[in-house]
């Protein structure tokens, strides 16, 4: 019977999937150049997308199908805090689309609980859009200062002994 809305929750899954993977090899590489706040809102988001597939698949069991456990598409290789600011930026755009057409193809079909999964997820990856937007226009703003102030952060916090032992 929601043979269609199960189909568009696994595409969704298997989006949501490729977000996380790609978001935790950014936060590995952003830690590992010490941009500790980059790192960190690329992990947060990685969480919340890994929330994302939670509800998706609950809904889809729900429905009476099966959760397809495989990511859209492979991790992108990319070490350049921008390139992955733009990908990440472009990934949430593109979800945001994605998840507002599919709400209504839910809705033409009668499952009104999928339409507003959908809606609020839609809610959600803006957000994230935003965040990412956000970042790039700091960098344009302040340039390489922006990115090296987190890195001095890091290289304060590591050289400066903790007091009280």
């Amino acid at each position: 019977m929601h043979e269609k809305s199960i189909e568009l929750l696994n595409k969704a899954v298997a989006d949501e999937l490729a977000a996380i993977h790609q978001y935790m090899y950014f936060h590995f590489h952003c830690d590992d150049q010490g941009f500790d706040l980059l790192a960190g809102l690329f992990k947060k988001t990685a969480i919340e997308e890994m929330i994302h597939v939670e509800k998706l698949a609950e809904r889809i069991l729900f429905l009476k199908g099966d959760v397809k456990m495989e990511a859209a598409q492979k991790t992108e290789q990319l070490k350049d805090v921008k390139d992955m600011l733009n990908m990440a930026r472009k990934m949430e755009e593109d979800s945001a689309k994605e998840y507002n057409v599919w709400a209504n193809e839910c809705s033409a079909n009668a499952d009104a609980i999928s339409k507003q999964l959908f809606e609020s997820l839609v809610a959600e990856e803006e957000r994230h859009y935003s965040q990412y937007d956000t970042e790039l226009e700091n960098i344009a703003k302040f340039g390489g200062n922006y990115l090296a102030l987190q890195s001095i952060e890091r290289s304060k916090t590591i050289a400066t002994p903790a007091q009280g032992k």
